[in-house]
């Protein structure tokens, strides 16, 4: 019973012990710096309109609806919509031409996005 209380007493005390006498004063918070203005890149309206959209070709083979998205002349979609059944996609991922089939439930596809081209 004795080893019990010695203990409870050493351990009120050490904690007690180990604080220091100094204050420390806390650091006084520099101001935050001045926001800096960024400029504005300006756009005329010529540019803002020749922002390229794909022209798409919307064609009717039997019931089957046949949906081909181009840009530049170039044919890198085409969204083919049986009249029974979910519709699907070939995608020109290459650019040479060649077409792979694309489902919508094939798990994760990367975005393919026309960002610049020269």
């Amino acid at each position: 019973m004795y080893r019990i209380i010695i203990l409870l007493l050493l351990s009120i005390t050490f904690p007690v012990l180990a604080q220091s006498n100094k204050l420390i004063s806390p650091q006084e918070i520099p101001e935050p710096p001045e926001p800096v203005e960024m400029p504005v890149q300006q756009v005329s309206e010529e540019e803002e309109l020749t922002i390229e959209e794909p022209q798409v070709t919307i064609k009717k083979r039997g019931e089957d609806i046949i949906e081909e998205f181009d840009r530049n002349g170039r044919v890198y979609l085409i969204k083919i919509t049986p009249r029974i059944g979910f519709p699907y996609y070939l995608i020109d991922d290459r650019g040479d031409g060649t077409f792979t089939r694309e489902t919508l439930n094939q798990g994760i596809s990367p975005p393919m996005w026309l960002i610049f081209q020269y």
